[in-house]
């Protein structure tokens, strides 16, 4: 095969969304900033989730479209000459009883494999559309997709994921459910209402921050914005990058409620074979941005399709990063994402070297394994970027920044540790309570206990962000560990810290452990001035 600087005729690709609603399909041509540029798309409204909700069967004769639909469009692919096509499915397929039967038949039929992904993997590639259509630096995000079947939400400081949630809000399955009157009667417009807003509470609990934008993806968006953009230009159009207010879906919300089915097929801007489910999909979208506090809401006509398409040219070359990436390059791709976050980087590097001498100097008496350390260092230079999202509860933050990112060169199972090491570097001690903590397996449990309690103390010993503590002599002996501080003066606020801080690190050391102030003057000549538990004597 000829490399990329060979290559004559630009790669292209096709990408099919076999979703609970509709099926659809992109084809594109690779352009050489990395984007495409679309030769043909096609969609077709199969309703292959219909009746599940109360079944938990996809239907014979919606299989039978879909599979029909999913053909033409292979068809389609071919004729265009794409070099790779790639089908996914989401909540329809995934969840069905039947949906494995499914997937043999569209392979059988049509020799199309289709990928069930996860609904974490699903509201990634909804993020990844959004945050290459979209600037969205400096500000506090929501990406939310909604289907048929669920509705995926990413909340994120600008292209810095911070949480995902899935929750069984599908425009189609909320229909189902609560739609039984038309109009809707004022009952059963309370039960979807509540329906959406416990769902929501349950999840999300209390929203981590303030959403800025909330950029949503999926048929509900794009009619939404279609109807929007009619009622505000006196035009149809494109709908992908309007941006509406909240008030303006709450209106909208209002009157779908008052419109019989007849009428909303008739509504400008919105697709007439959608008409059944928009007041279910516009429901969830009024009461998630009132939920999220969100006043904005900006339609991104991509979505799952779209960041399909983008993973697959970002995989073109095929280069495993994580396999051939140096130890080095490790930190340094750590170091660029804690800048990322905004990370006080002074500090975090000066936290990441007395780790490091705690490590180094206990191994005699405590070993550790090797690769703990740069586990520990990578802890360190991570450990404060939750302030990105929030003071309040940084440490939690910071421990799903991590399991969101995609560190070049970690494995997912160190990205899991480090994230845990975090996780504990302040505030609650390891609890296999805690749902993070229990998914570990017992070695790894006991690893991570050592490693935070190493954190705890470090990030202590520079409480004021200053440096104040220069470096650290540690003895270990058989009836504990002493911590000598060197530093210029009395480390008063340090000490008062890491006294208060070294319960994680005596319980999972099972050791005494005395902290200490060494003059740094005095260090150089031999005779050591120091200050144990309030009381000065001279030491050697």
């Amino acid at each position: 095969m000829n490399g990329p600087s060979e290559r004559t005729t630009p790669p292209r690709l096709a990408a099919i969304d076999v979703g609970t609603n509709s099926i659809r399909l992109i084809v594109a041509q690779v352009e050489e900033d990395g984007m495409y540029r679309v030769l043909d798309e096609e969609r077709e409204m199969t309703r292959l989730g219909a009746g599940f909700t109360k079944t938990g069967r996809l239907d014979d004769a919606a299989m039978e479209r879909s599979l029909e639909a999913i053909g033409k469009m292979k068809a389609i692919a071919d004729g265009v000459g794409v070099a790779e096509l790639r089908a996914v499915a989401t909540s329809a397929v995934r969840e069905a009883t039947n949906g494995k039967m499914f997937k043999r038949e569209a392979w059988r039929r049509h020799r199309v494999r289709i990928d069930v992904i996860t609904a974490d993997e699903e509201a990634r590639l909804a993020f990844l559309s959004a945050t290459r259509r979209f600037n969205l630096e400096g500000r506090s995000v929501a990406v939310a997709d909604i289907g048929g079947g669920s509705l995926e939400i990413v909340l994120s400081a600008g292209e810095i994921i911070d949480q995902v949630y899935s929750l069984e809000l599908g425009a189609i399955r909320l229909t189902e459910r609560f739609v039984r009157s038309d109009p809707l009667r004022k009952r059963d417009w309370k039960a979807l209402r509540g329906a959406i807003d416990s769902a929501l509470a349950a999840a999300i609990g209390k929203p981590p921050f303030e959403v800025d934008v909330m950029v949503g993806s999926g048929g509900t968006f794009s009619a939404l914005g279609g109807m929007a953009r009619y009622e505000r230009e006196g035009r149809e159009g494109n709908p992908h990058g309007y941006t509406m207010t909240r008030a303006e879906a709450t209106k909208l919300l209002a009157r779908l409620k008052e419109i019989p089915l007849a009428g909303r097929r008739r509504l400008p801007g919105l697709p007439p074979q959608r008409a059944d489910i928009m007041l279910a999909g516009v429901a969830v979208v009024a009461r998630l941005a009132k939920y999220l506090g969100c006043r904005q809401i900006m339609v991104n006509d991509g979505g799952v399709r779209d960041g399909l398409l983008l993973s697959m040219i970002e995989e073109l070359d095929g280069v495993d990063a994580a396999a051939v990436a140096p130890p080095q390059g490790r930190l340094d791709a750590v170091r660029r994402f804690a800048q990322q976050c905004r990370s006080n980087e002074r500090h975090c590097e000066h936290v990441a070297y007395l780790a490091g001498r705690i490590f180094d100097s206990i191994q005699q008496q405590h070993p550790l394994p090797a690769a703990g350390r740069e586990l520990l260092v990578t802890a360190a230079l991570l450990h404060e970027i939750g302030f990105l999202i929030n003071h309040a509860g940084h440490h939690k933050h910071a421990y799903h920044l991590i399991m969101h990112s995609d560190l070049a060169g970690y494995s997912s199972h160190e990205i899991e540790l480090v994230a845990n090491i975090v996780r504990y570097h302040r505030r609650a001690l390891p609890k296999k309570k805690h749902a993070n903590f229990a998914l570990l397996d017992r070695h790894d449990r006991k690893l991570v206990g050592k490693l935070a309690g190493v954190l705890r103390l470090a990030a202590a010993l520079d409480r004021t962000h200053t440096q104040l503590v220069r470096d650290l002599r540690v003895s270990v002996r058989r009836n504990g560990v002493r911590i000598s501080l060197v530093a210029d003066e009395e480390p008063q606020v340090e000490l008062w810290d890491a006294r208060r801080k070294d319960v994680l690190f005596e319980t999972a050391f099972r050791t005494t452990l005395d902290l200490v102030w060494t003059r740094r003057s005095a260090a150089k000549h031999g005779k050591l001035l120091i200050v144990s538990g309030g009381r000065r004597a001279t030491g050697e």
